[in-house]
């Protein structure tokens, strides 16, 4: 299953409460014992404008049931003291299952990782740089210590280009994922959290 994680177009003080959303579904996802990883995500200033969650267990569906909708933050903008706003929201959205794909369809290179993580990230070919023939659609993944694990979100993530690709030409998964960028119910939120905190309320 997929959910995007997204702030909507809103203020970075709706892109704080991506990040801090996020950080809660990962430990819940984690309590519950659902494998969770992130395929994508785009950062902010402060936060992220959107994520890209890939999720699977036996909890799986009663968690995406659970926080599918509005989430709303009510707290004082920490980064506009004096701003009158106090109440932030951002969108979690669950999109359909991604069509199948062949390993043989897709092309692997093996690179060392770049960036943090130490002497072990530097010694070792875990980073994966995946090809969909046909396309050319071209993801990298680095995320995970292990060349199987990030082999595994690689071909994920192409699963996921290739569907939005497909879907653009049939005009009907684009219109959704735009749309969820720039809509989102003010109100009627499914989890709300509250203060600097982020203490969750309902």
């Amino acid at each position: 299953m997929l959910l995007q994680f997204s702030s909507a177009q809103g203020p970075e003080e709706c892109c704080i409460a991506v990040e801090k959303a996020l950080a809660c579904f990962l430990q819940e996802a984690k309590n519950n014992h659902v494998t969770a990883d992130i395929l994508e995500s785009f950062p902010s200033k402060k936060g992220f404008k959107s994520v890209l969650v890939s999720f699977d267990g036996e909890q799986a569906e009663a968690l995406a049931q659970a926080w599918c909708g509005t989430i709303q933050w009510q707290c004082q903008s920490p980064l506009r003291p004096r701003h009158k706003r106090k109440n932030w929201f951002m969108s979690v959205i669950r999109f359909s299952a991604i069509l199948p794909l062949e390993e043989s369809e897709i092309e692997f290179e093996f690179t060392k990782a770049q960036g943090a993580g130490g002497q072990h990230v530097n010694k070792t070919s875990s980073a994966v740089r995946a090809k969909h023939v046909a396309t050319g659609i071209t993801v990298k993944v680095q995320s995970e210590r292990s060349q199987h694990a990030n082999k595994r979100l690689a071909k994920q993530l192409i699963q996921w280009k290739l569907n939005e690709h497909q879907s653009q030409q049939l005009n009907a998964l684009d219109k959704q994922r735009h749309h969820s960028h720039y809509q989102i119910e003010r109100g009627n939120a499914v989890i709300a959290f509250s203060g600097k905190e982020f203490k969750r309320i309902s």
